[in-house]
């Protein structure tokens, strides 16, 4: 599946996420701009393996803490990196900025 961002770049994306994960969501998220940091050296090595690694990651918790769309575009770019495709690369991390900016978590019990 390939993630693209949205052609209105300053609406917010509300996320209800689980009481519960309060402490834990502020750090997942900041790991995940971390992520995008560490993908953009690995492509600039061409060290498509560290990437495949952290988008399986990425796909793997996204769900578990409410963010579906953290899990489509880990997916996506684990995928990308599988073929050594960098265009789509860049292209899911800049999604995964995107995303990340506009993000509005919403705490529900």
């Amino acid at each position: 599946m390939i993630i693209q961002a949205k052609d209105n770049q300053n609406k917010k994306i509300v996320v209800f996420v689980d009481e519960d994960l309060r402490d834990l969501i502020p750090g997942y998220l900041e790991n995940r701009l971390k992520d995008i940091a560490a993908i953009r050296a690995a492509l600039a090595q061409r060290d498509f393996d560290a990437i495949r690694s952290i988008g399986h990651k990425m796909k793997g918790s996204g769900g578990g803490y409410g963010f579906d769309q953290i899990t489509d575009i880990g997916r996506a770019i684990e995928d990308a990196a599988k073929i050594d495709h960098g265009e789509e690369i860049s292209r899911q991390t800049e999604a995964l900025k995107t995303f990340l900016n506009r993000v509005d978590v919403v705490y529900q019990t």
